[in-house]
């Protein structure tokens, strides 16, 4: 298979002996990502707010394989006391971590605060992961091939990352604030592969992907708050049946990512047709802003300040 021959789920290889975890995997695309990966024999940790639905999603992947190394622990990406709490948690076990998919995130909320008073959208799908990532970064380049996926969205191309207001604390737009966060998701895959080269730990690779237009429940708090959520809604209620995919289909480019041999550091993962809206899983190019050197180094540092978290163990691990 050539580099960017289209993945389907039948190209995940085996993963035994492998330990991921996946943030969000108890429904969505993050049900089916686990779903998969446990079916190639990995040991999947499924980190989810609901502890519920996180054990019902473990129950019903042990239905399909009740040989499945599957389970679930409670993380709630608002709150950077459960991140640490979930991170000492796993350490504490004394278990190696290959991959961590950062999947989980929310979609055009109302404007509303985590716990530690961040704006909701990116405090949980960027600060949240960024802290997560940064607690277990030292379980990560500890392993041979080493991964982070970061899942980000096609919406990345309507965001601006506005580095003087991150928070939307001037002008908050349920979409603006969507698109802001999942661009932050590409300045920081890129950020932490130039950082993960510079401390010299290159068989870890930083890397990201995009489900396209996928069925899943993220987008069920559009409503008609302003032109651009009326715009986005009307468009996916006219396209959907020529451009949305399946939810296990969606979840291909992240299997992609994490599980591919020949992925290298930074790079993105999205489906191959009508303008990666669906298809096979290929790598693909984010807009020119998910790379910009500056931004990046900007973007970390502020998301140092926020969250407290600085990748010391990156360098002396």
């Amino acid at each position: 298979m050539s580099e960017n021959t289209g993945w389907t789920e039948q190209d995940v290889p085996d993963q035994t002996g492998k330990v991921i975890i996946v943030t969000g995997g108890n429904s969505g695309i993050g049900y089916e990502t686990v779903r998969i990966l446990a079916l190639r024999g990995a040991h999947v940790i499924v980190a989810a707010r609901n502890a519920i639905k996180g054990d019902e999603a473990v129950n019903e992947i042990l239905s399909e394989d009740p040989s499945a190394n599957v389970e679930t622990q409670p993380l709630d990406l608002a709150d950077l006391s459960s991140i640490r709490e979930f991170a000492g948690s796993f350490k504490e076990r004394g278990i190696p971590l290959h991959t961590l998919i950062n999947n989980a995130g929310i979609m055009a909320v109302p404007k509303g605060t985590t716990v530690d008073g961040f704006e909701l959208q990116f405090g949980v799908n960027h600060l949240g992961h960024f802290a997560l990532t940064g607690l277990l970064i030292e379980s990560l380049v500890a392993q041979s091939g080493g991964r982070v996926v970061n899942v980000a969205s096609n919406a990345h191309r309507q965001g601006r990352l506005n580095l003087y207001d991150l928070q939307s604390n001037h002008r908050y737009g349920r979409m603006r604030a969507y698109a802001q966060s999942k661009l932050a998701n590409l300045v920081f895959t890129a950020e932490l592969d130039r950082r993960l080269h510079r401390a010299g730990r290159t068989e870890t690779l930083s890397v990201a992907a995009h489900p396209g237009m996928a069925h899943s429940n993220i987008g069920s708090n559009l409503n008609s708050e302003s032109y651009f959520d009326r715009l986005f809604e009307k468009s996916l209620k006219a396209l959907g049946p020529y451009f949305v995919q399946s939810t296990l289909s969606g979840a291909v480019p992240t299997l992609r990512a994490a599980t591919d041999p020949s992925a290298a550091g930074g790079d993105y993962f999205g489906p191959s047709e009508r303008m990666q809206t669906r298809g096979s899983a290929v790598k693909v190019q984010a807009k020119k802003a998910a790379y910009d050197v500056h931004d990046g180094r900007a973007l970390w540092e502020q998301s140092v300040e926020l969250t407290g978290i600085d990748f010391s163990d990156l360098n002396q691990s």
